[in-house]
């Protein structure tokens, strides 16, 4: 079992690039089937917090490669799994 203070201490990165994408702030819980649907990570493009917007990267459980002791490997595509993205309705 790993708990949540450990799953959060974890380097995300992308394994299309091998870029660090951050690390685990929060994780989505469906309450009904009690799985995790999706984890997120805080993400600032901020240089010292202070120019561009803040946005939190959502990567869909499903689009995890692999958990090891130091890092996560997910499958990340930018355009794909940003909290703009995901809460803009469809049609």
């Amino acid at each position: 079992m790993v708990r949540i203070s450990e799953f959060q201490m974890k380097d995300v990165v992308n394994i299309s690039d091998g870029r660090k994408l951050g690390n685990i702030g929060d994780i989505e819980i469906n309450l009904q089937t009690g799985k995790i649907e999706t984890i997120i990570i805080g993400y600032s493009g901020k240089l010292l917090g202070f120019f561009g917007k803040e946005e939190e990267i959502i990567i869909p459980w499903n689009q995890i490669a692999k958990i090891g002791t130091d890092v996560i490997l997910v499958r990340y595509n930018e355009q794909q799994y940003t909290q703009q993205q995901l809460s803009e309705p469809k049609g």
